[in-house]
């Protein structure tokens, strides 16, 4: 089976081992009973409840802001459109790293997987070449790739962009597990500083900034013998440029080198990073073994333990703050198309007002568009919304959009409403200034009934981007 392995040396020693033999083998494998308390694994969750709020969310979503992403096209300037497999789909947590560093084994590591017929394959050379995305399902089986983007009740759909190549080594993996109930992780091919993008035979880059752009949680995985940085690894860290408070990076391997070693590696991974994490507050580094054998002797397995139970913890945190993350998500999303309208709008307007009987339509509009700073198109935004000076989109990305998009095909904002269904502006601004507020604070005060609703969102203030994922 493809992204699998059917029997490791281990299992093959284990059934040819004595019953004395077998207990040894055992005493070698290291204690996994903190994953399920830290991970609270054994927790009844009232599915219920988060299934309500998540039709609420995708309610407000089609109705309030989806309705403007069409009419102005923000898909064509953003390439993101949110499907509903998106809004109902699970945190993720996605594995990036070089090659042979251990991503593979702390999947195993995390689902109990070792020594079973459906572990993920590894090895101390370069294994996963595909990238592979364990969820949760019904019975134990492999998806396809070109199954998985066909699929629309899923989030993967829109990788069919990247091609039919690509969807050959894309491969899913479902099976009943009580963490994949909550979270789905992504296993990545590791980075090989000699191989050029070309060589893979896909667009690797624009692949990872897919995943990055929907990941909850990124772990970046080093080797304490592999911490050379080359032109692939800086790629990766610019597109993770903005993502700094969901990146994790993780030295695994720590017991295979003496405290003091260990040490200076700690010091050199940071060396290292720091040209490509140009930001006040730098990652969490975790320092352990991620695999389930039990540490080398004479290490800080006590230190070792607790930076893993850390780590649990902070997977933990993004389980369960996954409904918050998501409608802040949405949130975001919808002041940016808000904003992208009231650009457009503005852009409508001004071609209006600049046209005569005499004018040539596309000098006029070429004017506007290559200097929107001297008419304005930008401050007055700024000036007359509530808009954020840094939420404002790159205004070189518009002459692109509207060479594709004519100004004449767009109507103002003032002729976008209707007797039955509202204006699509006051729809949008009540979802980011209400409605979404409004859910958030209902699942606060089911977790905290002490706090009013708008302590909680400042539900009565216009929309400011203060909603960021954590």
């Amino acid at each position: 089976m493809k992204g699998f392995v059917s029997v490791c040396c281990f299992v093959s020693v284990l059934a040819l081992a004595t019953p004395e033999e077998e207990e040894v083998l055992d005493s070698i494998l290291r204690d996994r009973s903190h994953i399920e308390e830290t991970l609270r694994l054994a927790a009844e969750e009232n599915s219920g409840d988060y299934a309500a709020a998540l039709q609420r969310l995708r309610k407000i979503y089609h109705s309030s802001i989806r309705p403007m992403e069409h009419a102005y096209k923000y898909n064509e300037l953003r390439q993101h459109e949110i499907s509903d497999g998106e809004i109902t789909s699970k945190p993720m947590v996605l594995f990036l790293g070089p090659w042979s560093v251990g991503k593979s084994s702390m999947i195993n590591y995390l689902l109990g997987l070792q020594d079973t017929p459906y572990q993920l394959y590894t090895g101390a050379e370069p294994t996963t070449s595909e990238f592979t995305v364990i969820m949760h399902g019904e019975k134990i089986r492999s998806v396809e790739g070109i199954v998985m983007a066909a699929d629309s009740s899923r989030s993967f759909s829109p990788l069919e962009k990247f091609g039919q190549n690509f969807l050959e080594k894309l491969i899913g993996i479902e099976m009943p597990h009580k963490l994949l109930e909550r979270v789905t992780f992504v296993d990545t091919p590791g980075i090989i500083e000699n191989r050029k993008q070309q060589e893979r035979g896909y667009p690797f880059n624009d692949v990872c900034q897919w995943f990055i752009d929907r990941a909850d949680l990124i772990f970046v995985v080093f080797d304490p013998t592999k911490l050379d940085v080359g032109l692939e690894l800086e790629m990766l860290f610019r597109q993770l440029k903005g993502r700094e408070s969901q990146i994790r990076i993780i030295l695994n391997k720590a017991d295979s080198l003496a405290t003091q070693d260990l040490m200076r590696v700690y010091g050199a991974l940071f060396w290292s990073l720091a040209p490509l994490i140009n930001v006040t507050e730098p990652p969490r580094v975790y320092v352990s073994s991620f695999w389930p054998y039990d540490y080398a002797p004479n290490t800080s397995r006590e230190l070792f333990k607790r930076e893993e139970i850390s780590l649990l913890e902070d997977l933990n945190q993004v389980i369960e703050n996954r409904l918050e993350n998501k409608i802040a998500f949405i949130r975001q999303h919808g002041i940016r198309v808000r904003i992208h309208g009231l650009l457009v709008d503005r852009y409508v307007q001004t071609f209006k007002e600049k046209m005569s009987f005499f004018s040539d339509p596309e000098l006029v509009f070429k004017e506007i568009v290559d200097d929107p700073d001297k008419f304005y198109i930008f401050k007055s935004i700024l000036a007359k919304t509530n808009v954020s000076k840094f939420d404002l989109p790159n205004r070189d990305a518009y002459r692109d959009f509207f060479g594709i998009n004519p100004v004449t095909s767009f109507k103002q904002l003032s002729a976008q409403c209707s007797y039955i269904g509202g204006c699509l502006l006051d729809k949008i601004e009540k979802a980011i200034t209400e409605d979404l507020p409004g859910l958030l604070s209902s699942i606060n005060s089911s977790k905290n009934p002490t706090l009013s609703s708008c302590e909680a969102t400042g539900c009565g203030e216009k929309p400011k981007n203060r909603y960021r994922r954590n």
